[in-house]
């Protein structure tokens, strides 16, 4: 069994792979920038204890972290419950990947682990959409990494326009009822503005991201505000929840025999 860990800034998704390389179970925690070790030893044992998991099958683990307070502290809590050190997505483990990039390390691990899962599942040239606290665009030709974008993610451009602007107040993007193109509140023309903006915002890049490529892409996003998004764009874009940890498990696989528990 090999435990995946992805850090982002809003949410600490866990996921536990079988031996077929199937997810046994996906959890997400809150990232708390403030967490010891301890408390994140003792969260990670009760996502095990919610899912009737045994944290003594785990042979291997693996983390990717673009939360640098966090990182040291999530390897130490992985590494005492599962008897090794995890890998940790970043210099010196083998991706596949040829990036375009002046400085390499500059790459976020979780926008690494998702490429590699798009190479391994899409046809090529393709863009990664990854929609969580920023919003980036990744633009992939075979095992090459062309560049990408990065953008205010979707609850980020909201709290902004919330507390930069006195007279709009907080509000939800939690709504059952279809979000109208003209709202006739102030929070239904907020939720329009953020949604259908953050769409059109999606949709324009990928025309002109397909300029660059010289040809269609395949697009395909994940993260946790993909879904809220991805009903009002009008380009075909699937929608993949699975993609980083799916490329955490590849990461793994590539570089698995120093990290395997003896």
């Amino acid at each position: 069994m090999i435990l995946a860990v992805d850090v982002g800034n809003s949410n600490t998704t866990v996921g536990l792979f079988d031996a077929a390389g199937r997810l046994s179970f996906l959890s997400a925690l809150e990232t708390d920038k403030d967490k010891t070790k301890d408390r994140c030893a003792i969260d990670l044992l009760g996502v095990f204890g919610l899912y009737g998991a045994e944290i003594g099958s785990v042979d291997g683990a693996i983390l990717s972290s673009v939360v640098p307070s966090l990182t040291a502290t999530m390897t130490a809590a992985v590494g005492r419950l599962i008897g090794c050190s995890p890998m940790v997505v970043g210099p010196g483990i083998k991706t596949g990947l040829n990036i375009k990039a002046e400085i390499h390390n500059q790459l976020g691990s979780d926008i690494v682990a998702s490429s590699v899962a798009a190479i391994h599942k899409y046809p090529s040239p393709s863009v990664v959409i990854d929609m969580g606290t920023a919003t980036s665009m990744s633009l992939l030709k075979g095992s090459v990494y062309e560049g990408c974008i990065l953008m205010p993610g979707l609850r980020l451009a909201l709290e902004a326009l919330s507390e930069r602007a006195a007279a709009l107040p907080p509000i939800s993007m939690e709504t059952a009822a279809p979000v109208p193109l003209l709202g006739r509140t102030t929070e239904d023309a907020m939720r329009s503005g953020v949604l259908y903006g953050h769409a059109s915002m999606v949709d324009g890049m990928i025309g002109r991201m397909e300029e660059v490529a010289g040809q269609p892409v395949t697009v395909v996003a994940t993260g946790g505000n993909a879904a809220k998004v991805l009903k009002y764009c009008t380009h075909n874009i699937i929608y993949d929840a699975n993609l980083v940890m799916d490329g955490l498990y590849l990461l793994y696989q590539k570089n698995a025999e120093k990290h395997r528990r003896a």
